[in-house]
């Protein structure tokens, strides 16, 4: 949730004291309009880091420990290399953003190991089983990350214009990387997710009635736009039950279906499908991208509806291939073998 689950106003700040460096980082992020997932992981982070080193100030430290800290991080944290990338980030992000630093190239980090790792993928007949055992909003839910490759929040985010029904197209906005995308809406949830649309229309026209109806905005599009928050067209398309209120301003909103809500519905649609494999809702899109190959598609084409910066990420789909990324036949199953 981007603005509701925002850890709290920024004290010090509305005290009229001077900031906190934490607080300071978050105000900067939210200036900059930064996820709150990138906040909070980057408050993290820099909160370890001054922890780490007896509650210095980072002015008072330098790339030194900086080095000092991530190369623990790796030998004795053994953390994943994408971990450690991230809290060398939120350093950088610290020096540069908040206090004005530049730190040289630090050549002395012990880096994190990057295994090398297939996706679990599930057969269509796998795929089906497990999308049989969900029912109502999990099941269009988890249908549209199998059948247009969304990722869980991409899909939880998805706004009443981003969908389509004309084109059958489906628009991904601020993906991962803060890239747009578009893919396929398919055919076979037409139906349902019209029947969804009309349900979270009337949810919102009965929040406009009692004086409720504004959706979270990022900053920039709110003060471009003071009235589309409670405009139709941005409400989302798999609303809460229930409205919160917004810790860092207080307003009272409806926000998107949390993620965990279809998180523990495929863990048990796994389950009571049978499944020998460790079915989460990345898997649902992981199987997508190698069943598009297996039929035939260009890499590149697959490579644009998932979003990927890089084909060699789309590559990676090519080792779980029944046959290969060539359709390659093993000698083992040659006639007269």
């Amino acid at each position: 949730m981007e603005s509701s689950h925002r850890t709290g106003p920024l004290t010090s700040v509305m005290e009229g004291q001077p900031p906190r460096l934490l607080d300071q980082v978050r105000a900067r992020m939210r200036r900059l309009g930064l996820a709150m997932r990138t906040e909070e992981a980057y408050v993290g982070w820099i909160r370890r880091f001054i922890l780490a080193h007896g509650k210095r100030h980072p002015r008072e430290m330098s790339e030194r420990e900086v080095e000092s800290f991530l190369s623990d991080l790796a030998v004795r944290g053994r953390v994943a290399a994408s971990t450690q990338t991230q809290a060398l980030s939120a350093l950088l992000f610290l020096y540069r953003e908040v206090l004005g630093m530049e730190l040289p190239w630090m050549e002395n980090i012990r880096r994190a190991k990057r295994p090398e790792r297939v996706p679990v993928v599930l057969s269509h007949n796998e795929a089906r089983a497990l999308l049989g055992e969900l029912a109502g909003v999990n099941w269009l839910m988890a249908s549209l990350l199998y059948g247009s490759g969304l990722r869980l929040l991409e899909c939880l985010r998805l706004r009443v214009q981003d969908v389509d029904f004309g084109r059958r197209e489906i628009t991904v906005r601020q993906g991962k990387g803060g890239k747009d995308r578009r893919t396929m809406l398919p055919a076979g949830l037409e139906t349902a997710l019209r029947a969804q649309l009309d349900q979270a229309l009337r949810l919102h026209q009965r929040d406009l009635a009692l004086g409720f109806g504004a959706v979270w905005l990022p900053d920039a599009l709110a003060r471009k736009y003071p009235n589309a928050a409670r405009e139709w067209i941005w409400q989302y398309v798999f609303p809460a039950s229930q409205r919160s209120v917004d810790p860092s301003d207080g307003t009272t909103r409806r926000h998107h279906l949390d993620e965990s809500v279809l998180q523990r519905a495929v863990k048990r649609a796994a389950t009571s499908a049978g499944l020998t494999k460790r079915a989460t809702c990345h898997t649902l899109r992981h199987s997508f991208a190698t069943h598009l190959l297996e039929a035939g598609y260009d890499i590149r084409t697959i490579q644009e509806l998932l979003g990927h910066k890089d084909v060699s990420t789309t590559m990676i789909y090519t080792h779980v291939l029944n046959k290969g990324g060539r359709g390659v036949l093993s000698p083992l199953d040659r006639d007269g073998a």
